[in-house]
């Protein structure tokens, strides 16, 4: 899944819009109906909070990464129509944009953008796409949406960069807790015959790896 900003614009100005959408990441995921403070509270940024009931999730969230004006889900189904369901309670976060910005009107491009991925090679490829996003942010690396990824020279930096970036999954698929009630690491786990930052040097470093073609990936 992707969206952007209305003609590009920015969607998280600051360190507490990035806190709300991950606090939206966990409270929307419940087939329960939200809390309309949760809906719409700017101050409200707290992740994995209490709660009296029985949390039943509409999807898994395999993987996700922030980026200034656009975000990338990895999802799948836990129940009929879990997608719709959470991406049409996931529309608060725009209405928590608009009352604290003081702004009116659409915040995101259009309907958020689903692509099924149907091939085993794109598998863990996805996971890598979706993480490596915020390299753009790091100088020099930008190479790496070419398909010659032997471009990038200091693979050290990068991945010590990743291990750095909270706005994703990466470090929790590192082992480390940065937002662990936000994931499931189970799916993609499985499929590792190596710890995940070690399949993602691999994946870096291998000029041959079979793609998925990036511009489909692009809103």
């Amino acid at each position: 899944m992707i969206n952007r900003g209305v003609d590009g614009r920015n969607i998280f100005l600051d360190t507490q819009d990035y806190a709300r959408f991950v606090h939206d990441l966990y409270e929307f995921n419940d087939t329960a109906p939200a809390l309309e403070f949760a809906r719409t509270s700017p101050q409200d940024t707290n992740v994995g909070r209490t709660t009296s009931h029985i949390r039943n999730r509409l999807v898994d969230i395999h993987g996700w990464e922030l980026m200034k004006n656009h975000f990338h889900l990895l999802l799948s189904e836990r129940i009929e129509n879990g997608i719709t369901l959470f991406l049409r309670k996931m529309s608060g976060y725009a209405r928590y944009f608009n009352e604290r910005h003081e702004r009116r009107g659409t915040l995101f491009q259009g309907r958020t953008k689903k692509i099924l991925i149907t091939r085993q090679e794109h598998f863990l490829y996805i996971l890598h796409y979706v993480h490596l996003n915020s390299l753009d942010y790091l100088y020099g690396a930008k190479k790496w949406r070419e398909r010659d990824k032997g471009a990038l020279s200091d693979i050290p930096k990068v991945l010590e960069y990743l291990k750095n970036y909270r706005w994703g999954s990466y470090i929790d698929y590192c082992g480390n807790k940065n937002f662990p009630s936000i994931i499931t690491k189970t799916l993609f786990n499985k499929a590792l015959d190596s710890s995940y930052s070690s399949a993602l040097k691999e994946y870096l470093v291998d000029k041959a790896t079979d793609e998925l073609d990036t511009k489909s990936l692009e809103y």
